[in-house]
């Protein structure tokens, strides 16, 4: 759908040249909710206006729907876009127009016939639920509305992709949840690829299958969000994931496994799902009628560290001797132990 070939660009200033990309590939495909995160000049929104030509690389090729951007002369580059949807940080609506006529605009600059347009804008503006806002204008909506206006707007000529350059940045994590609920109800849907410029993880764990790590104008680490938030390779994908998943164990809980005398050791479980409605641990720790572990370790368990996607919060659990081959037994559960 969109794929990033060595990709670089740089800019010029008066202090000299500045490398805002470099050497970018990756590739985004169809039907993927992609998050892109990094911090604060990373490089995210550059890259992502190279992908409706609003920038324009210095070196490398973009390619959209197997069409080389480079190589578009202005018509068919006028006609990709139209296929191309976005979404801003803060909002850019028409404050001199109705909530109707900012969805309109572009329909009206494509010439779409009037009745068209009216059918047009109500079923937008149902979609986004604000059907009985039409007539309102920018300033008397809240922030969230604003943006569901600028959803609507990105998604009159029909899309097959939707471009989010921090849209949720502005707004509080209430109104973040709405909007992040409806890009991914557009996703489900209407089936459009959408390209999400963040750099707040929760964004990411939220909606996103998969993702790209930006620093200094290199993608560092991509995968898919399962991989990258359980096993994160890189030290800004670290600090991201450590932001929002405190997952280090207490120093006075450490300190007292230290002083554990018996044979013991520490296990970290990582779950893939965002929960398990099977009971794991004490499944782990069952007996049989006889009074006999299930199955048992090789030395003694004497504490286990359970971490979930779905839950911020460590959850640290003390129990006796107990099962040795959960991989095998929970394979739909467990991505990794850890030692």
């Amino acid at each position: 759908m969109i794929r990033f070939e060595h990709l670089s660009k740089t800019f010029q200033t008066k202090d000299g040249a500045f490398e805002a990309l470099k050497d970018v590939s990756f590739e985004i495909e169809k039907g993927d909710i992609y998050g892109v995160i990094g911090y604060s000049g990373a490089g995210k929104s550059t890259l992502i206006r190279m992908v409706n030509a609003l920038e324009r690389p210095t070196s490398g090729k973009i390619f959209v729907e197997d069409k080389d951007i480079g190589s578009l002369s202005a018509k068919e580059l006028r006609s990709l876009r139209k296929g191309i949807g976005m979404i801003f940080q803060q909002f850019n609506l028409l404050e001199s127009k109705t909530i109707y006529d900012n969805v309109a605009i572009a329909l009206k600059l494509n010439g779409t016939p009037k009745k068209d347009i009216e059918a047009r804008v109500n079923e937008l503006l149902e979609f986004v639920e604000l059907s009985d806002k039409k007539s309102y204008y920018p300033g008397q909506l809240s922030g969230g509305q604003k943006q569901r206006v600028g959803i609507a707007r990105a998604l009159a000529n029909n899309p097959s992709i939707l471009l989010c350059d921090e849209a949720t940045s502005a707004l509080d994590p209430k109104t973040t949840d709405s909007i992040l609920d409806l890009l991914k109800k557009i996703n489900e849907t209407l089936h459009i690829t959408i390209v999400i410029i963040t750099h707040e993880m929760n964004v990411i764990q939220k909606i996103c299958n998969k993702v790209a790590v930006m620093d200094f104008g290199k993608v560092v680490e991509t995968g898919s969000v399962i991989q990258v938030f359980s096993d994160p390779q890189s030290d800004i994908a670290k600090r991201f994931v450590g932001n929002l998943i405190h997952d280090v164990i207490p120093e006075p809980l450490v300190e007292s496994i230290r002083r554990e005398t018996r044979n013991s050791r520490l296990l970290r479980i990582k779950l893939e799902n965002t929960d398990s409605t099977e009971p794991l641990l004490w499944d782990i720790n069952r007996a049989d009628k006889n009074g006999s572990p299930v199955c048992s370790f090789d030395t003694h368990l004497s504490l286990a560290l359970l971490f979930c996607f779905s839950q911020n919060p460590v959850k640290v659990f003390q129990f006796p001797a107990t099962a040795s081959h959960q991989k095998r037994k929970y394979p739909q559960y467990i991505h990794h132990l850890i030692r």
